[in-house]
């Protein structure tokens, strides 16, 4: 049996989403009762289903990619012990389910399933009552027999926002699969994971049903004065040689503009100072604090009184 990956046509590293998208189109495609004149439509529908059972399941994808189990799920090394065989084909899980596509048929009444499937499947039953309802008329949908159609996924769009923005409030534009650009309104003092519902903006159904809705996640942009910690951002300030013996004042950046910070005689580098509530929004209402340590810096041109003294106070020394 061929690569479940490379049977759903998915990356190693898709996501649960990702598997689920590429099983319902293939499931759609490939099932026998929509194929009832291809003798190898029943075979590529138990390879899919499969598949599909092994990618879906986070344990038994684990399992796989680490080489405990094979493309059929059977622990290698005991293809030929007997009740050592995994999951046979698609989902033969005992004796009355020797053909694993009588366990689902059209008719007048949408899309049935026959036999004892053990309640296990995970989330199986709810694809493929998705994907039957678009094939056998009305079908369950999920709604029960006569539902409404299936609606299309939903989708997570994430944005990167400025971090002045997550202070101030503001705007950012959103691109949607549609290929629409919609401007979204960010609160001011939006924490990153925050997500805003765009209804009726994600995936089509590909029943005719309505759309799915589109998630807009909020995640902090790279800044160029700023390092995220959490709630609490890091900076570093350039502190002259001369504040740094004698004590000064510096300006320090900070989201909502400079502030001045008093720093004291005999300052080190590397010496951190705490400014409490300048740091990002925390749920709540509160706001993280942004941490400046000092870098001192010798001036950028060549000093001749700076000099002489260095090296009057080296020949003290010794």
């Amino acid at each position: 049996m061929r690569d479940p990956y490379e049977i759903l046509g998915v990356a190693r590293n898709a996501d649960q989403n990702e598997i689920k998208r590429a099983f319902r189109k293939l499931a759609k495609k490939l099932h026998p009762d929509a194929n009832k004149d291809s003798p190898k439509a029943q075979e590529q529908f138990a390879e899919l289903n499969t598949a599909h059972e092994i990618l879906s399941d986070v344990e038994k994808r684990g399992q796989f990619d680490r080489g405990e189990i094979d493309a059929e799920g059977k622990p290698r090394g005991f293809e030929g012990f007997p009740g050592g065989g995994g999951f046979n084909r698609g989902f033969r899980r005992g004796p009355q389910a020797e053909n694993p596509y009588e366990s689902f048929s059209f008719g007048p009444e949408g899309v049935r399933r026959s036999g004892h499937a053990p309640h296990d499947a995970g989330g199986f039953d709810d694809v493929i009552a998705d994907i039957l309802g678009g094939l056998g008329g009305r079908g369950r949908g999920r709604g029960g027999p006569g539902g409404e159609v299936p609606r299309g996924g939903d989708i997570d769009i994430k944005v990167p926002v400025a971090l002045e923005r997550v202070v101030e409030g503001g705007s950012v534009k959103v691109h949607l699969p549609s290929g629409r650009t919609v401007e979204v309104k960010i609160p001011a003092g939006v924490v990153e994971g925050h997500r805003m519902r765009l209804k009726g903006q994600g995936e089509p159904s590909p029943f005719g049903g309505p759309a799915g809705d589109a998630y807009v996640v909020v995640s902090y942009a790279p800044h160029r004065h700023f390092r995220i910690e959490g709630s609490d951002l890091r900076t570093d300030v350039a502190l002259p040689l001369v504040d740094a013996v004698l004590g000064g004042k510096v300006r320090v950046p900070t989201l909502s503009g400079e502030v001045e910070l008093s720093v004291p005689a005999h300052t080190n580098s590397g010496r951190t100072f705490r400014l409490r509530g300048k740091g990002l929004p925390k749920a709540g209402g509160t706001a993280g604090d942004l941490l400046a340590t000092t870098r001192i810096m010798l001036p950028d041109a060549p000093d001749k009184e700076l000099e002489e003294l260095m090296r009057r106070r080296r020949e003290g020394a010794g």
